[in-house]
């Protein structure tokens, strides 16, 4: 008497199943770690670019204060160039500066993002800007207007 099997068919399909879906997830993981890694470097790079533009808020321009004209900041790019680079050399980033109205500064920064899981795509770095701004204020009894 023969006996017959049923299903032998779809032996072995569960561990087919199971090896794409757990593929799959490593990637869903791997995305999830890049884009958390990525964004904390975005938020560094912000945090850096604010505290340049802090340090060049404090440059002041002397000779207008000395003329009566007021605090202002410094539009001496080298002065602001050479506080910035004070502040970011330990980093190894280079900063973006510009002034607007005698009393804010505006600041830029580009910085990479050195991946590690998306390296195994071919993908070893991205890029990332920051950016910050200062506004010189003094004596302020109420709330500027624009």
């Amino acid at each position: 008497m023969r006996v017959r099997r049923t299903g032998t068919a779809d032996r072995g399909s569960i561990a087919l199943f199971v090896a794409i879906c757990a593929a799959g997830l490593v990637m869903v993981i791997g995305i999830v770690l890049e884009a958390g890694g990525r964004l904390r470097a975005i938020e560094t790079a912000d945090a850096r670019a604010q505290e340049v533009a802090r340090v060049i808020g404090q440059q002041l321009d002397e000779t207008a204060l000395l003329r009566g004209g007021g605090f202002l900041l410094t539009q001496d790019v080298n002065a602001a160039r050479a506080a910035a680079d004070a502040y970011l050399a330990p980093y190894g980033l280079h900063a973006e500066i510009a002034f607007r109205n005698g009393n804010t500064v505006l600041v830029d920064i580009r910085a990479q993002y050195r991946t590690t899981l998306l390296g195994a795509f071919a993908v070893q770095s991205l890029e990332v800007h920051g950016r910050g701004s200062a506004t010189l204020v003094h004596g302020v009894k109420e709330a500027e207007t624009a």
